[in-house]
């Protein structure tokens, strides 16, 4: 075993056999080829790019459960309906994309900009009448399933190349690294504009509210239209409003993105004239070990996120009591998010991924009890929310730095591999996008039957006891499910210096002119 060990850990050079070293010059006498370094510019234009996707599902994700509840005023089974389905087709349509793209051909613009380009004035128009109120009652909860689902496709267009992206812009590890931690921190601050945006504009409308929901019908009529009607037509106008400035930022950053980033392709990609078929590389992609140890992972931990994201604004107007207050709470966490992501990505560098995501993720553990047990407080929660933005920062950063790792392990293990990474991304955000589809679902049909009353300035003690339980306590479970689960990725720093040598041994043997193709292959199933 420490024979095997020793030998691993040697240099790729060592483990060449002779008759390739002498096709060439000697690695000792060859001249270093120079690393590609990656400009700020790059860097920041490339980082733009993932902002649209955040301002748009930070704001739906955030909002539209109070917005179909209180606002459009869907019955909360029709919203759970609304909330789940469009969560899981946007779920299915991540690997549909991501099939389509590695059928697509390389243009001129690459193979994955021109999805970015055509999907963008469609997504913004789609996304801008998820807020409108149409004037017929009776098909609003199909108008609300149709124009979701058709955003959320055509979002997906969007993304899921922009993260295959990543390993296109550059061959070099830490350039990859340092351009995902530039996209993390622009996207934490895609969701603080959001939630600035959405925010503030809907929070300067006065959502009207029955005083009492169980009063009389006459009562009830009454309060709807004397002071609910001119109230509830300023709130609707808001979101309008807040959804026309959330699409021009989602079109300026696309263009952003669209002429300051290039494509490029790996050397040894070149020299294969087809990308391997779909459904092979699926299920290569789906045998490989540390991918399915980090998506399982991830899943639990995103599900915790997600569920503290689409019940937050329910939790802080009823159980906290801080109707007025909810849009500046998450304001705070997500600017305590963007300022501790560069802190995050020092910390990775310095102590490991691995060890990162322990102290990141379950550092919100701590605080979400703290919510639970102790009485409505304002400053409490204030700090609370900043000490969960350290927590929320860790978990964007992660994920998207660690699975270009895996990518690379991969890679050294089926060198053959073309075109596979969209399936990776995509797959990666289909298992976490049905999850929480099925959770925000529950979660709303768990308010339905605990007997939320819509538009109710108040709510009975079961609802709020619902809304405390998953927004505290089921996010803590799903946390530390899924921090056991990482102990089972294999790819520790260690390795990843080692398939860094052995990629960077297998690209310039690819670049060289001295190798034969078969010699390539031999050189990449040795590495």
């Amino acid at each position: 075993m420490a024979k095997g060990e020793g030998a691993e850990s040697g240099s790729a050079a060592g483990l060449l056999p002779t008759g390739i070293l002498q096709a060439g010059e000697r690695p000792s006498q060859k001249e270093p080829k120079k690393k590609q370094q990656l400009s700020i510019c790059n860097k920041l234009c490339y980082a733009v790019g993932g902002a649209p996707y955040q301002v748009t599902g930070c704001a739906l994700g955030f909002f539209l459960q109070i917005y179909l509840l209180d606002v459009a005023q869907v019955d909360p089974f029709s919203a759970s309906i609304i909330l789940f389905v469009g969560r899981a087709w946007d779920a299915f349509t991540d690997p549909l994309v991501g099939f389509c793209i590695s059928k697509s051909s390389w243009t001129r613009l690459g193979c994955l900009m021109p999805w970015i380009i055509f999907s963008t004035p469609l997504a913004v128009i789609a996304y801008f009448l998820i807020w409108f109120v149409p004037d017929f009652p009776q098909g609003q909860a199909l108008w609300y399933l149709l124009f979701y689902c058709l955003f959320e496709t055509l979002v997906t267009c969007f993304h899921v190349p922009y993260s295959a992206l990543t390993m296109f812009i550059s061959t070099e590890q830490s350039e990859r690294d340092s351009a995902t931690a530039y996209r993390m921190t622009v996207e934490v601050l895609g969701t603080v504009l959001g939630t600035a945006i959405q925010g503030q504009i809907v929070g300067q409308a006065d959502t009207p509210c029955l005083q009492d929901p169980n009063g009389s019908a006459v009562a009830l009529e009454v309060a709807n239209h004397t002071h609910g009607t001119t109230s509830l037509r300023e709130t609707q106008n808001a979101y309008l409003l807040a959804a026309g400035v959330i699409a021009s930022i989602y079109v300026i950053c696309a263009v952003i993105l669209t002429l300051g980033v290039r494509e490029q392709r790996e050397p040894y990609e070149t020299q294969q004239a087809e990308p391997m078929p779909f459904f092979r590389g699926l299920r290569l992609v789906m045998s490989h070990g540390p991918y399915i140890k980090l998506i399982a992972g991830f899943l639990f931990t995103s599900l915790a996120f997600m569920l503290v994201e689409g019940n937050f604004a329910l939790f802080c107007t009823y159980t906290l009591g801080f109707r007025n207050e909810f849009q500046n709470l998450l304001l705070a966490i997500m600017l305590s998010a963007t300022f501790t992501i560069p802190i995050w990505q020092w910390f990775l560098t310095r102590f490991g991924k691995k060890t990162a995501v322990y102290f990141g993720i379950s550092s919100a553990v701590p605080f979400l009890i703290l919510v639970a047990v102790k009485k409505s407080n304002l400053i409490i929660t204030y700090v609370v929310a900043v000490a969960a933005g350290i927590s929320v920062a860790a978990a964007f950063l992660l994920p998207w730095s660690m699975l270009p790792d895996v990518i690379d392990d991969f890679h050294l293990k089926q060198p053959r591999s073309r075109g596979t990474e969209p399936i990776f991304f995509s797959f990666y955000v289909f298992f976490t996008k049905f999850a929480s589809g099925v959770s925000l679902g529950i979660s709303t049909l768990s308010l339905d039957f605990a007997g939320y009353q819509t538009r109710g300035c108040s709510q009975p003690a079961r609802v709020k006891f619902t809304l405390k339980m998953l927004v505290t306590m089921v996010p803590i479970v799903l946390i530390l499910l899924g921090l056991l689960l990482f102990k089972l990725y294999p790819i520790d720093e260690e390795k990843r210096r080692q398939n860094k040598k052995a990629l960077q041994a297998l690209r310039e043997e690819a670049s060289s002119s001295g190798c034969s193709d078969t010699d390539s292959t031999e050189l990449a199933s040795i590495l």
